[in-house]
C-alpha cells in the first residue's frame, strides 16, 4: 500500500551515472538533467558548495580549502558520501516542481559491466540513501543497446562499443544477455591525460584537464583527415614558470591520443575473437555501433572499420544512449526485467 502511494507522488527515474557526466531520465518526460559529475566541497566544514556545472567551473580555480572533485573514478563510486549527496541533489531537482515532501522514486542506474559485487553494492546503497525506494542496475552496454533500439531479446548478435569518460564498455548482446564483453579503464579521460602528457613532453607546457578536454573535442581525431586543424593551447611554461601559448595541430593531437585509441581498438578486436562464429556473422550484417561521448572523436568509426573489417556506425546522439536505454527499461520494467543486473528482489540487494 505504501509503495503504491509513494509511486503516485514520486517520479520514476533512469540515471546514467558516468565518470564525466550524469544524465537523468524521468518517466513520461524524457531527459531532464545533463550535468557534469563534479561536486565542490568545503574541506573545513564538509559543506557541499556546488554540484554539476557550477562545480565544474570551479575545477582548477579553487582556494586550498575548497575541492572540486569527481566522486566516481573509472565509472565506479570512489567517494560514497559525495556520490550519495550528488544523487540526492538530482532526485530532489527532478521533484522540485511536484511539491513532493519526501520523493521515493524507483531508479534504474547504468553501471560499467566490469564492476565487482562490492562496487555494485556501493551504487545501490548510495541511491537508496539518496531517497530511492527501489534500485535496479543495468550494464551500460546493454542500456546503450536498448537506447539504440536494438532487439536485444532476439537470438541475434548485436555489438556495441560505449566510450565514456572513465570506461570503455564493449559487448556482444544476444537473447537479453551479454555473450562477450570487455570493460576497459581507458576512455575519454585517458585521452585527456595523453594530451596533457604530450604538451608537457613536446612543448614543456603544463596544461589543465579542462584545456586538454577542449583540445580533444575541438581538433582531436583518430584517423588521417583531409584538412589539418590548429588550436591555441595555453598553460604554464615548465622552464620559465611563466604563462605560455602554443599552437597544436590535429595530427599532433592524433599522435598524442594514439595510445588510448590503440587500447580501445585492441579491446574491440579481442571481444570479437571471443564471440561465437554465428554471432560474428550477425555482427558482420548489422555492423558495430559506437555510443558514448568518446565516439565523437573524428574518424574513430573509420579507424575501427579498417581494423575490424566490419561496418561501423555511430549512434544518433551517442552521449545520451545509456540514459535513453534506462528510460526505455523504466517504461516497460516487467518485460525487460531479465536484462537487469540487480533488482530489489535479488539476494545481494537485501
Amino acid at each position: 500500500m505504501l509503495n503504491k502511494i509513494l509511486g503516485k507522488i514520486s517520479k520514476d527515474i533512469g540515471i546514467d551515472l558516468g565518470t564525466a557526466n550524469t544524465l537523468v531520465y524521468v518517466k513520461d518526460k524524457g531527459i531532464v538533467i545533463n550535468e557534469p559529475s563534479v561536486v565542490a566541497v568545503n574541506k573545513n566544514t564538509g559543506q557541499i558548495l556546488a554540484i554539476g556545472k557550477k562545480a565544474r567551473n570551479m575545477v582548477g580555480k579553487t582556494p586550498s580549502h575548497i575541492v572540486a572533485t569527481r566522486p566516481l573514478v573509472d565509472g565506479v563510486v570512489s567517494d560514497f558520501e559525495t556520490t550519495e549527496q550528488m544523487l540526492k541533489y538530482f532526485i530532489d531537482r527532478v521533484h522540485q516542481d511536484s511539491f513532493t515532501f519526501l520523493p521515493r522514486p524507483r531508479v534504474v542506474i547504468g553501471i560499467p559491466s566490469g564492476v565487482t559485487e562490492v562496487e555494485r553494492r556501493a551504487v545501490i546503497d548510495a541511491a537508496t540513501n539518496a531517497g530511492a525506494r527501489e534500485v535496479y542496475l543495468i550494464d551500460e552496454p546493454m542500456a546503450a543497446a536498448i537506447g539504440a533500439r536494438f532487439p536485444v531479446q532476439d537470438a541475434a548478435g548485436n555489438m556495441i562499443v560505449d566510450i565514456g569518460g572513465g570506461t570503455t564498455e564493449i559487448a556482444v548482446i544476444s537473447l537479453g544477455g551479454v555473450v562477450a564483453c570487455r570493460s576497459l579503464r581507458t576512455a575519454g579521460d585517458g585521452m585527456n591525460e595523453d594530451i596533457i602528457r604530450f604538451a608537457r613532453d613536446e612543448f614543456n607546457l603544463l596544461i589543465g584537464e579542462r584545456t586538454a578536454e577542449d583540445v580533444k573535442m575541438a581538433i582531436g581525431s583518430s584517423h588521417v583527415e583531409d584538412k589539418e586543424l590548429k588550436m591555441a593551447m595555453r598553460g604554464r611554461d615548465l622552464i620559465s614558470g611563466l604563462p605560455k601559448e602554443v599552437k597544436i595541430t590535429s595530427s599532433q593531437t592524433r599522435e598524442a591520443m594514439s595510445r588510448s585509441i590503440k587500447i580501445i581498438v585492441n579491446g574491440i578486436k579481442a571481444t570479437i575473437e571471443e564471440t561465437p562464429p554465428e554471432l560474428v556473422g550477425d555482427i558482420m550484417k548489422r555492423g558495430i555501433i559506437l555510443a558514448g561521448g568518446g565516439t565523437l572523436i573524428r574518424g574513430l568509426d573509420r579507424l575501427v572499420a579498417e581494423r575490424t573489417e566490419m561496418p561501423v556506425s555511430r549512434m544518433e546522439d551517442p552521449l545520451t544512449a545509456v540514459v535513453r536505454g534506462t528510460g526505455i527499461v523504466l517504461e516497460d520494467l516487467e518485460s525487460l526485467k531479465e536484462v537487469l543486473v540487480s533488482t530489489p528482489d535479488d539476494k545481494d540487494f537485501k
